[in-house]
């Protein structure tokens, strides 16, 4: 029986993956829903190479061409329509949407499928607890996409309890900048920030990887998928990532998880979780196991980090304010209206305004608090004239 699928998400670089890898075994798979935002293009050719009927476009120009192109295509404008193009739970959805506008998708997809891999991290940071409920209330598996989270749970073989953790420790290359002085942080350019030195992805996400600010929500989302303390968490600069994850138990063992720097790899065992599969990778890279070359972040260099120390404990809407104020500021350096170093010390100086501090005792009750708060941190921001 084929496997049936849906992608959030499908003309990012996480969707091309698992695309890749279903275009390979056709026979495999159906997949019933296509999503995309603007990129009508590229979803029009998906669809036809998988031989996909429904699709949903949110750019309202992408859609009345989509509409036009094609009668035999079911065409929709927004998600209202889940009911209608799933009636039954299928097998396997990837949400892989950039940004919050993920997380309402995201939400209402769980309960349409057995199983959801999650790579949207800003659903995970801001809605962990709303998703959560409905992971719990329609019995439907979860699986973390990031390489990081998606070693820790490979680690700890999907154990519900987190008892027999003693310490995690997430990874990072360090961007493009790890080795460059301080001090030269005021020549950095746009096109230098996008020039990551091991992985292909979107520019939102590179300049996340050049700040380190992409580690501090990595270490929030470890903290929500695996229930763990701020305190058990810790980052380690890693040049050449090939170790992702680190975990130390209690019972005195430590695991370590390591492969290329390569999304297909945790997107095909997600895929194919209940089933030993082969996927045909580089042989083992001794050179790198011999130097791992794994040191402690400087904080200096990279400030973002110090933001982990004024987190609160629990999940809360101040996370949402968080990814608010990092998008806004990437947005406008991408543009480049800010430099680089300003951007860095942004981000800590505006997360410490006043006003934003008591959302810290705030836990999100529904998608539309979290999307409002968001609205409200874009004015305030518009305000202070960045």
């Amino acid at each position: 029986m084929k496997k049936k699928i849906a992608i959030l998400g499908s003309t990012g670089s996480i969707g091309k993956s698992l695309i890749n890898i279903i275009k390979k075994d056709k026979k495999k798979f159906e997949v019933i829903l296509l999503t995309a935002n603007k990129n009508y293009k590229e979803l029009y050719k998906q669809s036809k190479l998988l031989n996909v009927k429904n699709l949903i476009i949110t750019d309202i120009n992408g859609y009345n061409f989509l509409k036009k192109k094609n009668k035999n295509l079911k065409v929709y404008n927004n998600y209202n329509n889940l009911n209608q193009i799933i009636k039954k739970k299928i097998d396997y959805t990837m949400s892989s949407i950039t940004g919050l506008d993920g997380l309402e998708p995201t939400i209402n997809m769980i309960q349409k499928t057995k199983t959801i891999a999650i790579a949207n991290k800003e659903s995970i940071i801001c809605g962990w607890n709303i998703i959560k409920k409905k992971l719990d209330k329609y019995k439907t598996e979860f699986i973390p996409i990031d390489s990081e989270h998606f070693s820790i749970w490979s680690l700890i073989g999907n154990k519900k309890k987190n008892d027999s953790i003693d310490k995690i420790y997430i990874t990072a290359s360090g961007g493009p900048f790890i080795n460059l002085p301080k001090k030269k942080f005021y020549k950095i350019k746009v096109s230098d920030a996008l020039k990551h030195p091991n992985w292909r992805m979107g520019k939102k996400i590179t300049i996340d990887s050049s700040t380190l600010m992409n580690k501090v929500f990595e270490v929030i989302e470890a903290k929500n998928i695996f229930n763990l303390s701020y305190k058990k968490i810790f980052i380690l600069t890693h040049p050449k990532s090939y170790v992702h994850a680190i975990v130390k138990f209690k019972n005195g063992l430590t695991k370590i998880l390591a492969h290329d720097p390569d999304m297909k790899i945790p997107i095909y065992n997600s895929l194919f979780a209940t089933k030993s599969m082969n996927y045909k990778t580089n042989d083992l890279n001794f050179n790198y196991l011999n130097n791992l070359d794994l040191k402690k972040v400087d904080k200096s260099k990279f400030p973002s980090i110090k933001i982990l120390n004024s987190l609160p404990k629990f999940s809360s809407l101040y996370e949402t304010i968080l990814i608010t104020i990092n998008d806004y500021l990437v947005f406008k350096f991408l543009e480049k209206k800010i430099n680089f170093k300003k951007l860095i010390n942004l981000i800590n100086k505006i997360s410490k305004l006043k006003e934003f501090q008591k959302f810290k005792k705030i836990k999100p009750k529904n998608v539309n608090e979290i999307y409002k708060l968001r609205n409200y941190v874009h004015l305030k921001l518009d305000t202070i004239g960045i």
